[in-house]
């Protein structure tokens, strides 16, 4: 380390103030990525990537400048990110705790998140610990490749196309204004290329003898400074101004894949932060994040047959089983349906028509790219090959989806509502529907998992709280109307669609709303459909739109926005099937209450709801004694040392990477030697660690300079150097023995120039 300090500059040659611009332009991304807060929404949990970056810019400018390789740099640099950033991401976990307590806390983060994503089967992780670990070694590696990049292979060029790159990938994902730490890139990126480029120009002035370098300097520097303000204010005025958007066609299309991608690794992404929504996608799972964000943008447009005065909530997704912080289907089973036939032939769901009236519209996309079909309740026949998928033997509806962005065509059969027919909806009649629920709704949609509800916590005692105010605790329809109401009028909730402000780290999403009470519709409905399920009655949640409040004069066209996007739930009623229920607060539910219709005899008097979870088959095995529940960090792990695994799989993985390595530098190329090709390899290499040939050094020159430093290799060194000289210089042809000899020289050559990493005390120079 000593050595390294004496031949570590005072002052580099390209001057301090571009290692400060360096500084500057790759802490950039640091504040770009703690700006959007994309760990749970808060941003002060990522407050240390800025520190990362001073890491890695300081790891790439002392292997620059000491003439470290590319690859000990890197390698170096690693080891260090390996001990440092599990410190900084534990300081977060557990900010009071020492730091072999610290260390625990990111390891047994980890640990959890990988038990509860590939063990356990949750749809998303509470453990965050193992987001922080990666984005810190993200913004250290970044930051580490830009300084060695600009001080070791003195290509700055390089630096600012990838901190670029990141900068700008980062701001296209959040709705932040970020337009601050673009200006400072830019400035801090300019101002980089031309100190670089003076500094590059002065050998060239300096043998050509064009005035006093750094007179000349100064006057490049004076010019680009001019330069770059005036191309900076520029842009500004432009982005303020400009209104076309040249490359918009360009990108069409783009989102279809990404909200395709972004479906398939959601579980594996942060939730919270100020992320820019790409439009909306129903998809088998519904992860509940701390912020609801959508736009106003059109999303379709529906045309209706006949004039429809009943407002429609258009359903695309439903969802039966909960996991903590995320909905998703159990096992959906899908099966191809042509177009004009019927979808739901001899399913649960296959609609009556007695109790249903048929509803047509024509459904045209805009720019919703999800293969969703909208439809009010149950799609009956689409003018498209669709495939509908369901979940339990009997077929519970989970979505009807289909190909391409065209319009469609929908026959939907909506229920009837009303005493005035024999089947229609009517308070008293679903409250007289009884309790006698099918075996597999009890199975499907009654399940609570461990931990959702807490014995003793703030959900509980909202439960209690409504049914202390309900008529008949014991009628099914009387408890969801109550807690319909109690939800959005009457328990004091405040509708809010950003709520990554309150502490919900380790609870569920329907204890985090009980707690805080306040939450968007995916925090109403799951708390509904959780809340009922616990008092026995069978819920599922339901994703789509809302209703459009403003149809066209004559009633036949509605125009549906993204902003309508909403959740709700449906309850499940003997003999009339699903009903829904939309309990969101804040004036944003549309639903109308049913007519409470003639009075009906029950159809079970002395039925009851059945007790929380009867009939529930858990999809996860419960804890062993000892093991808290996922999501809450346990700071003493019962079992295996969770830091000690990490550490010890770690060691395992260098071990084999580090021999794998080995094995292959010592085979070398498998192409054909030739006295060319065995001394640029030697060149190269040495080269790596910092032994290359200087221009005026001729083969033997060279080849005596670096037998000096490695003598043990001298002969393989001179057999390749007397190679090359023979065959470039000489134009002698080699025999086979000799060129076997060449052959073996390279290899071993290979392995001894290893031995460079540790000797960097001088140049092989001569002549």
């Amino acid at each position: 380390m000593k050595d390294v300090w004496q031949r570590l500059p005072k002052q580099p040659a390209e001057g301090w103030i571009s290692v400060v611009l360096v500084f500057v332009m790759t802490l950039t991304i640091a504040w770009s990525i703690d700006d959007s807060a994309w760990v749970l929404g808060r941003d002060h949990y990522t407050d240390f990537l800025a520190l990362t970056v001073i890491w890695g810019v300081a790891i790439g400018f002392v292997g620059g400048k000491v003439g470290w390789g590319r690859w000990p740099t890197y390698v170096l640099g690693a080891l260090l990110a390996a001990l440092v950033v599990p410190l900084y991401a534990g300081a977060v976990l557990q900010p009071e705790a020492d730091w072999l307590v610290q260390y625990q806390a990111t390891a047994n983060s980890m640990l959890e998140a990988y038990r509860d994503l590939a063990l356990r089967n949750r749809v998303v992780t509470q453990q965050f610990g193992h987001f922080l670990l990666v984005l810190g070694l993200f913004t250290w590696a970044t930051a580490m490749f830009a300084s060695f990049t600009a001080f070791g292979h003195r290509r700055p060029l390089n630096s600012i196309i990838l901190v670029g790159l990141v900068l700008i990938g980062n701001m296209s994902f959040t709705y932040r204004d970020q337009l601050t730490f673009l200006v400072i890139y830019s400035l801090a990126a300019l101002f980089l290329l031309i100190r670089f480029h003076a500094f590059d120009e002065q050998a060239e002035w300096l043998r050509r003898r064009i005035g006093e370098p750094s007179a000349v300097s100064a006057i490049y520097l004076r010019g680009g400074t001019v330069f770059i303000v005036v191309a900076v204010v520029g842009s500004l005025v432009l982005t303020q101004t400009a209104s076309s958007a040249p490359l918009a066609g360009a990108v069409r299309g783009i989102g279809d894949q990404v909200l395709t991608w972004s479906r398939d690794l959601q579980r594996f992404f942060p939730t919270g932060g100020a992320n820019r929504p790409f439009g909306i996608d129903f998809g088998p799972t519904a992860q509940i994040s701390g912020q609801w964000t959508t736009d106003g943008s059109p999303a379709v447009t529906i045309e209706f047959a006949d004039l429809e005065a009943e407002p429609l909530y258009w359903r695309a997704v439903t969802y039966d089983d909960f996991d903590f912080t995320a909905w998703r289907q159990t096992a959906p089973v899908g099966i191809d349906r042509a177009a004009g036939e019927d979808l739901f032939t001899g399913m649960a769901e296959e609609p009556s028509p007695d109790s249903f009236r048929e509803v047509r519209f024509r459904v045209f996309p805009q720019n919703f790219r999800g293969s969703s079909i909208l439809s009010p309740q149950i799609p009956y026949q689409i003018d498209a090959p669709v495939r509908v998928s369901f979940v339990g033997s009997r077929g519970w509806f989970a979505s009807v989806d289909r190909g391409g962005g065209d319009p469609y065509t929908v026959t939907a059969r909506v229920p009837l509502v009303g005493q005035e027919f024999a089947n229609g909806l009517t308070a008293n009649r679903l409250r007289a529907a009884g309790t006698d629920y099918p075996p597999e709704i009890r199975e499907l949609y009654l399940g609570v998992d461990e931990g959702v509800i807490p014995p003793g916590g703030d959900a509980e005692a909202l439960l209690d709280e409504i049914l202390a105010v309900v008529d008949d605790p014991s009628n099914p329809y009387d408890v969801a109307r109550t807690m319909e109401d109690y939800l959005r009028e009457s328990g004091g909730f405040v509708y809010d669609t950003n709520i990554t402000d309150r502490p919900c780290d380790g609870l569920s999403t329907v204890e985090c709303f009980a707690r805080h009470r306040r939450g968007f519709c995916q925090y109403y409905a799951t708390t509904m459909a959780i809340l009922l399920r616990e008092h026995g009655i069978p819920t599922r949640m339901v994703s789509g739109f809302l209703p459009d409040s403003s149809r066209d004069a004559r009633g036949l066209v509605e125009r549906i926005n993204f902003s309508a996007a909403h959740a709700w739930v449906e309850v499940y009623f003997p003999g009339f099937g699903w009903v829904k229920f939309d309990p969101t607060g804040g004036g944003v539910a549309a639903s109308r209450p049913l007519p409470p219709g003639n009075p009906v005899e029950s159809a079970d008097p002395n039925a009851s709801p059945a007790p929380a979870g009867s009939g529930f088959i858990a999809t996860i095995p419960p804890f062993e004694e000892g093991e808290f529940p996922p999501g809450v960090f346990n700071p003493n792990p019962q079992g295996p040392d969770a830091a000690g695994l990490l550490i010890a799989v770690s060691v395992m993985l260098l071990v084999v990477v580090g021999g794998l390595a080995l094995v292959a530098w010592q085979r070398g190329p498998r192409g054909e030697v030739t006295p060319d090709r065995a001394y640029a390899t030697l060149t190269r290499l040495a080269g790596r660690f910092g032994f290359g040939p200087r221009p005026t050094q001729t083969v033997y020159e060279y080849a005596g300079a670096l037998s000096e430093v490695l003598p043990q290799s001298r002969p393989e060194i001179q057999t390749v150097a007397q190679a090359k000289v023979e065959v470039a210089y000489g134009r002698h042809a080699l025999g086979a023995d000799r060129m076997a000899a060449l052959g073996e020289a390279q290899r071993r050559l290979r392995v001894a120039l290893l031995r460079l990493l540790f000797r960097r005390k001088a140049r092989p120079r001569r002549g």
